[in-house]
């Protein structure tokens, strides 16, 4: 019987980790025009905000992709800065702070 040529998993070369693309500088630039995302930073930086039931009516998703983005892109990736609160009329309300 012939040996087997493939590498054990001890020897399996391990994939180079991925550099963050993320750019540096003034990341707010870095969404493209007439997208989604774009529309998810629009809402949120409104002085009002938006609740997650009025970003899925306008943007389409899905909630728990919604806050998924929030998480993801607009923390994560474009650095700013989302807080939320309860308000009595409205509900969950997420926004941009201020001078992120």
């Amino acid at each position: 019987m012939a040996k087997s040529t493939k590498a054990s998993p001890k020897q399996a070369k391990s994939k180079p980790k991925r550099q963050n693309k993320t750019p540096v500088g003034d990341p707010r630039g870095t969404v493209r025009p007439n997208t989604k995302t774009a529309l998810l930073v629009e809402m949120l930086s409104n002085p009002n905000g938006a609740t997650l039931d009025e970003l899925v009516r306008k943007i389409g998703w899905q909630p728990h992709s919604i806050r998924g983005a929030i998480s993801g892109t607009v923390k994560k990736k474009l650095r700013l800065t989302v807080t939320s609160e309860t308000e009595e009329n409205r509900g969950r309300v997420y926004r941009i702070a201020k001078g992120a």
